[in-house]
């Protein structure tokens, strides 16, 4: 049931017009749905000496594009919440700097037009992803926009939330598998790849996917991303800090700069094994 409405979804002759996501979607000039590409950066910005040093690492390690959260939901109101507005300026230094895309999520409507000045793409985290005024806004944008699937989310309705940028006339569109919630509890999530597996077999959307998220346990991040490549993924959003007992958020789940290092040699021997590439800049 589920194949059958999503094929009806995208056909060419749907109400909803001839409009249908792309199939390749560009951050900057990194393509998305054609190789492998991964983005890497810290859970939250802190300086901007260290999101320089961790971009310049990932750079090398051959990440393609920067991750780094400027405003931050988070589960308590005591957790840091992020710089908001004052990362914009070592945003902008930092992307000067190495020539790589940014990637950041925007948490609210009132966010996007400023936003729009720093990021490559909108990321959309899974609390926002039932937060249809949001979408609404993000199709009236030019903008990729990076769609996180929402921690109870079955995979029609993930598809759902994007058809609200869809319709808004936004077809740059990313699904971003996180993990969902469910009664495992060893983990932070359980890491859905039938629901990367099925994306790529059932809709034309890129999808890419956050093993940091996803298990919420740094030593399950490297198998785990190397399970999504197979899996068939077109990415990957992992989380890195040089010192990630002491990041401000998310340390428990991030990689340090040479687990980073060892993940991506791992992941283009794997790559090349299943005939595909990973993408470098």
């Amino acid at each position: 049931m589920m194949e059958t409405m999503t094929e009806k979804a995208f056909a060419p002759n749907s109400s909803k017009g001839s409009l249908r996501p792309a199939n390749v979607v560009h951050i900057g000039k990194i393509p998305v749905g054609k190789d492998f590409a991964v983005f890497a950066g810290p859970c939250s910005l802190e300086t901007e000496s260290l999101f320089l040093e961790i971009a310049n690492s990932v750079k090398q390690s051959n990440a393609v594009g920067l991750r780094g959260g400027m405003w931050k939901l988070r589960t308590s109101p005591d957790a840091f919440q992020g710089l908001g507005g004052d990362a914009f300026s070592l945003v902008q230094s930092v992307k000067n700097k190495t020539a790589m895309p940014f990637v950041s999520e925007v948490t609210d409507p009132r966010q996007i037009e400023n936003l729009a000045e720093v990021v490559d793409c909108f990321q959309v985290g899974s609390r926002n992803m039932y937060n249809y005024a949001l979408l609404k806004e993000l199709g009236q944008t030019k903008k990729p926009v990076l769609l996180k699937r929402a921690f109870s989310a079955k995979v029609d309705e993930w598809v759902k939330a994007a058809e609200y940028i869809l319709a808004g006339g936004n077809d740059q569109i990313i699904l971003c598998e996180r993990g969902i919630r469910t009664f495992e509890t060893v983990t932070r999530n359980t890491f859905d790849l039938n629901a990367v597996a099925w994306i790529k077999a059932n809709t034309p959307f890129p999808v890419i996917a956050d093993p940091s998220h996803g298990t919420g346990v740094r030593s399950l991040v490297r198998p785990m991303a190397l399970a999504a490549a197979a899996a068939g993924a077109d990415g990957l959003l992992i989380e890195v800090h040089p010192d990630p007992a002491n990041a401000k958020s998310d340390g428990y789940q991030t990689l340090n700069l040479s687990e980073f290092s060892n993940l991506m040699k791992q992941l283009e021997g794997l790559l090349n094994s299943l005939d595909r590439q990973l993408l470098k800049m």
